[in-house]
């Protein structure tokens, strides 16, 4: 059995050049771990009885690096982080500067507890843990018959 490898016609128009940078850049760099400083962190969120928890994959971060607000029933999750490195030799120097920032939001339901939100940052994974409110029993009236 033959293995067939398709291969688009190269457009005559085009420079080789001009297809190289369109190959690289789609076919090498967007889908083999190419480091985009403009990505959203990928999120777990679990629900349990008592609140949810919501795991937020950010490594290489530190935890000073993070922040959380509430605005609105709106939870809000923002990072940012500057690096530069620097080496010199006798000939050269090389600088080369990093920059990495999110932000995420979540809309909030009306059984939350705002003034009770939790977060924890070890090993790479942002926890948020979200509690419920507690559950109110209902009040009973009684009503005089006159």
């Amino acid at each position: 059995m033959n293995n067939l490898l398709f291969q688009p016609k190269r457009m005559s128009y085009a420079p080789l050049s001009f297809n190289h940078i369109f190959n690289e850049v789609f076919n090498e760099n967007l889908f083999n771990g190419a480091d985009f400083s403009h990505h959203s962190p990928m999120v777990n969120i679990k629900e349990s009885d008592n609140g949810f928890q919501i795991e937020l994959a950010a490594p290489g971060f530190l935890k000073e690096n993070f922040s959380i607000t509430i605005n609105n029933q709106v939870l809000s999750i923002a990072a940012e982080k500057q690096a530069e490195q620097k080496s010199e030799s006798e000939k050269y120097t090389r600088k080369e500067f990093s920059y990495n920032k999110f932000s995420r939001s979540f809309n909030l339901s009306e059984n939350v507890d705002s003034d009770n939100i939790k977060a924890a940052y070890d090993n790479g994974i942002l926890k948020v843990n979200v509690f419920k409110k507690a559950k109110a029993e209902p009040e009973i009236k009684k009503v005089d018959i006159e």
